[in-house]
């Protein structure tokens, strides 16, 4: 499975940005699909988490900012990010747990101005 990870960009703080993940194949209602992010200098961090048949999960620090979700018919999977900070900026990750195999993109940059 590859994933493939686009819309970063650069962004005032305070602004919003939408990354999405394309999955090269299908993705089943059992399947795990995240967002992980590592800033410069740190370790990779979880973001997000979207069961595709089930609940949501996020990181404290982007709780009410940050929304994942999953359009059935482009096949892909959204990281709606608003109220963007600094503190954001970071290499962003689409991860999939597919039969207990994960799968990483390629990172997508956002890069949020103070």
């Amino acid at each position: 499975v590859q994933l493939q990870a686009s819309g970063g960009g650069l962004v005032q703080a305070g602004g919003s940005l939408t990354l999405s993940c394309a999955p090269s194949g299908k993705i089943s209602t059992t399947d795990v699909m995240a967002w992980y992010r590592q800033a410069p200098g740190k370790q990779r961090e979880f973001v997000a988490a979207l069961i595709v048949a089930g609940p949501t999960n996020y990181a404290d620090s982007v709780k009410g900012r940050f929304t994942i979700s999953r359009d059935n018919v482009k096949n892909t999977v959204s990281l709606q990010m608003n109220s963007l900070k600094f503190e954001d900026t970071a290499v962003y990750y689409c991860n999939a747990n597919i039969a207990n195999e994960d799968y990483w993109g390629q990172g997508t940059l956002v890069t949020v101005s103070s």
